[in-house]
């Protein structure tokens, strides 16, 4: 896609998607807001009266699905609407105002579950007794009953309701600080032409094959985060002291137990993940070693990590040709799932190309009772094929889930998110290293994963490992002052990059600018997602249709029917073992044994 981008009003409407599916026009659009509106104010006469009688409680599901439905389309809507031309006025309010649609929702939803929670369990039972209707409800409510034990009184919850925007600071602080005061030196390139540091820019000059560069970039940002050392110090330990009050308030043993919680998620999966990352790190460190030789360098810091070791390679896609190789590297999924894909391809869901003030990267949107949408930039890269084929993913998640599912539990939780989208890439990877016989591209393919792989397991192991340290301690009331994290994150960094790697003093500050360290507990998930996937993909490739189906059938039409951990386990892969991470690092293995072979 040479050339000036294109005005929105340029691309031909084929490549756009066809929000009319969902509202034929934005005057259906306002009139379910006032629909929301309405039953929002209809909320209020059961505030106070689900107790009573099995009759309320049904009719206080009945109307939160109900206002779940239009306020997911509203939302969706708005916002595709407003990303696909950012500068349109119309748009930008409308957004706005689902945001409002949302608040609304929540605000008239409030009420319930303190007071659903305060019904006795024998009393419960006879509702559900009373009103087979009920049954359909019956796994929510025991998600709400599960966590009786963590809900405190009508007081205690008041007071930390009002606690949560105190809670918050410490996130706001940093974001604040680290997307408008911190800025980074300008560097030179080897020309003596100066060049941009930003977070934008940076890892582009990772990426530099001019070494000087890297390295000063480098410096140039994380030279910036030292001299705020004492400062973000501080910050971060504010956020580990926050979740720890929240935590004990709710009578959770640790913090990081609250936020597993969520999910019902077992806390030796976390532990295991560790474990069984430890127990192949000599991989890492043999990639690791590889990368130096490749480089050539006498020393390899952190700066010569994202540098590319193979020629990119320079083939070009149109989007025609990408949907083929999608459609043909899914196909051990079924003729079912390809005809869902052809289907989206051929029927507008996709938005494909970059237009003027159109928003940035790619996503998968759904809303209940409507296909889903995909947002792309696409522009006829390797990565951009991949792009394409991680959000049909997650968007034929969305189908299955939405067709299966009722509206209660069509959601699936964030735990299991990326699974779908990246067995897909999963899937294309293996089947362009099949058909491909151009020896540059194999070799760029194979680094492709490799590089995925170290940034999403090893790499989110790490931080894991790292959040689990430092809430232990502050839980534990140990000092954690801005030289012990710069300690545990470089011994970190030692123990998984190996010795081959040359630790500079800038690392240690690393997890000074890691935004996800705010939002506690959750860059885990990356490394188990991308595990599943794996494990899910190398079972479709090995099992077939059975396979397959197995996996359509019990993880993607499951929604969150069920506790992620128990659809995973029912399609195939339990992740309360250690077996999918260790299959997913022997694959990794032997990827690396390939391109070491395809080196010679």
């Amino acid at each position: 896609m040479a050339g000036e981008i294109k005005k929105r009003s340029e691309i031909d409407e084929q490549f756009q998607w066809c929000l009319e599916d969902m509202y034929e026009t934005d005057e259906l659009w306002e009139e379910e807001y006032r629909k929301l509106v309405s039953l929002a104010d209809a909320m209020k006469d059961l505030d106070g009266n689900l107790g009573k009688d099995s009759g309320n409680l049904l009719r206080y599901f009945e109307q939160y699905d109900e206002m779940t439905y239009y306020v997911n389309r509203l939302v969706v809507y708005a916002n595709e609407r407003f990303h696909q031309d950012t500068t349109v006025a119309k748009y930008q309010a409308m957004a706005a105002k689902a945001d409002n649609a949302l608040m609304i929702f929540s605000s008239a939803t409030a009420f319930a579950s303190p007071e659903i929670l305060k019904i006795p369990e024998d009393v419960l039972k006879g509702f559900l007794e009373n009103e087979p209707k009920l049954a359909a409800y019956e796994r929510a409510l025991s998600e709400q009953l599960r966590k009786k034990e963590h809900v405190l009184s009508a007081a205690e919850e008041a007071l930390l309701a009002n606690a949560n925007e105190l809670k918050s600071a410490p996130s706001n602080i940093f974001e604040m600080f680290n997307n408008a005061d911190i800025k980074f030196p300008s560097i030179r390139d080897v020309e003596g032409n100066r060049l941009a540091v930003t977070h934008g820019t940076f890892g582009q000059l990772l990426e530099n094959s001019e070494r000087s560069v890297r390295k000063a970039a480098y410096e140039s940002l994380y030279g910036s985060f030292k001299q705020w050392g004492n400062t973000l110090a501080t910050t971060y330990t504010s956020h580990l002291r926050g979740e720890k009050y929240f935590a004990k308030s709710r009578r959770y043993h640790s913090t990081r137990a609250m936020h597993l919680d969520d999910g019902n998620i077992p806390e030796s999966v976390y532990d295991q993940l560790i474990e069984t990352v430890h127990r192949n790190l000599p991989k890492m460190h043999e990639y690791v070693s590889l990368r130096k030789r490749i480089l050539d360098v006498e020393e390899l810091h952190t700066y010569d990590l994202y540098v590319p070791i193979v020629e990119n390679s320079e083939k070009r896609y149109t989007f025609e040709e990408a949907k083929e190789l999608v459609l043909k590297a899914v196909e051990p999924m079924g003729e079912e799932y390809v005809k869902i894909m052809r289907e989206g391809f051929e029927n507008r869901w996709i938005d494909v190309y970059e237009n003027t003030n159109k928003r940035s990267g790619a996503y998968s949107w759904a809303a209940y009772g409507t296909h889903p949408y995909v947002l792309l930039n696409f522009n006829g890269t390797l990565d951009s094929v991949f792009t394409l084929a991680h959000e049909m993913g997650h968007a034929i998640h969305s189908y299955y889930s939405n067709r299966t599912q009722p509206i209660t539990y069509s959601d699936y939780l964030i735990f299991v998110a990326e699974v779908a989208s990246t067995c897909n890439e999963n899937l294309l990877m293996q089947y362009l290293l099949m058909t491909t016989a151009d020896v540059k591209e194999r070799r760029y393919l194979i680094n492709h994963y490799l590089e995925g792989f170290r940034a999403t397991v090893f790499r989110q192991c790490l931080f894991a490992e790292f959040e689990k340290i430092v809430h232990e301690k502050i839980w534990n009331d140990e000092a954690l002052t801005l030289t012990e994290l710069n300690e545990i994150y470089g011994q970190l960094i030692e123990q998984y990059y190996g010795p081959d790697l040359t630790i500079d003093d800038e690392t240690r500050h690393e997890w000074m600018r890691i935004p996800h360290f705010y939002t506690s507990f959750y860059v885990y998930q990356y490394a188990t997602g991308y595990s599943a996937a794996t494990a899910f993909a190398k079972l479709i490739l090995e099992g077939g249709q059975e396979a397959a189906t197995r996996y359509i059938h019990h993880f993607l039409c499951g929604g969150c029917s069920k506790d992620p951990i128990e659809l995973l386990r029912e399609a195939g892969v339990d992740l309360s073992t250690p077996q999918p991470v260790e299959s997913a690092l022997k694959v990794f293995g032997d990827y690396l044994q390939l391109f070491k072979k395809e080196l010679k």
